[in-house]
């Protein structure tokens, strides 16, 4: 088995571990490790059928993106075999922990992050800035972010930099956190929070010294030394997804998948109101050709103790009359 851990600093889990402990891990650190979760041949597969994509992808228009940054989406529709990473067990269990707060969780993104030698560090960021950086408090977590390692993940080549329990930080006190590069072999995955300072490395592997715009029609000297990883990311059901996943996998291909796949992508309820179809019909069943309704506030107020009350106002105000 590949292991990082000497000097790393970050803690890292074997892949058995619950989907519980992680998620408590993330929400006290904001990361967790997880290795060789991912089977060595679903991610040949996924390697094969994006290369393609990969290679068509344009470099970053500006420093944050990277200049030798590709940023290659619509893996669900492109990639068969990115759709079972979208849906593996740990991934899902961790993020329906993580945000178990929330009337429903959904695929935010997808995305294969492709960092070329000779890419410099990325600016520390937190994600939720995404979201025209509101402030959703400290105490209240929007996302849930893996990145699987498409190659294996070292500092020199760009691992992902982490500074560990800056989620509840603000960025001044967050200066005096050490960061720690999240090293791990190819098949591992990174959990991460919205809020936690991060930023993939700089490549420093072979090939580093090219200048910007330098061989760029050269696919093959490209390819060594590129730190590639599988970003997909999970958010509450209630924001907007950074990746249109409605446009991102055309209706002819969602058809052809499954309820539960559709579901996260968001074919579903993200709120009660939220992502109905027309008169009030459930998108699941739009997509499908259906007319079944959407769910009331009472069928969806799970997670929510003010809709569970709302809903609990109403049967007490409309219910039927006693002796009825």
């Amino acid at each position: 088995m590949r292991t990082y851990h000497a000097g790393v600093g970050l803690h890292h889990f074997a892949p058995d571990v619950e989907p519980a402990e992680v998620s408590d891990h993330l929400r006290r650190f904001g990361y967790a490790i997880v290795d060789d979760v991912a089977d060595q041949a679903l991610l040949d597969r996924l390697e094969s059928e994006a290369m393609g994509f990969i290679e068509a992808s344009a470099a970053g228009r500006d420093a944050y993106d990277g200049h030798f940054t590709r940023r290659t989406g619509a893996l669900v529709a492109r990639c068969p075999a990115s759709r079972r990473l979208v849906m593996h067990p740990l991934a899902v269990g961790v993020a329906g922990h993580f945000l178990g707060h929330a009337s429903a969780v959904q695929l935010h993104l997808t995305q294969i992050i492709s960092v070329e030698p000779g890419e410099t560090a990325q600016k520390l960021h937190r994600d939720e800035m995404a979201f025209d950086f509101f402030d959703f408090g400290a105490d209240y977590h929007v996302q849930c972010n893996t990145m699987w390692a498409l190659t294996d993940f070292t500092a020199d080549n760009g691992a992902t930099w982490i500074l560990p329990g800056t989620s509840g930080l603000d960025d001044e006190a967050a200066r005096g956190v050490s960061g720690a590069q999240a090293e791990m072999g190819r098949g591992s995955v990174l959990f991460y929070d919205g809020k936690v300072l991060h930023g993939a490395g700089a490549n420093r592997s072979a090939g580093a010294n090219r200048s910007a715009g330098a061989n760029r029609g050269n696919e093959a000297s490209r390819s060594a030394g590129v730190r590639r990883g599988v970003n997909i990311t999970y958010a509450v059901g209630w924001v907007r997804q950074e990746e249109n996943q409605y446009l991102a996998c055309p209706p002819e291909i969602a058809r052809t998948l499954d309820d539960d796949l559709l579901r996260m992508m968001g074919y579903t309820q993200g709120a009660f109101a939220l992502g109905y179809v027309g008169d009030q019909t459930d998108p699941l069943a739009a997509l499908r050709g259906g007319t079944a309704k959407a769910k009331t506030i009472g069928a969806i107020a799970e997670h929510n103790q003010q809709a569970q009350q709302f809903a609990s106002d109403i049967d007490d105000a409309y219910g039927e009359p006693e002796g009825c």
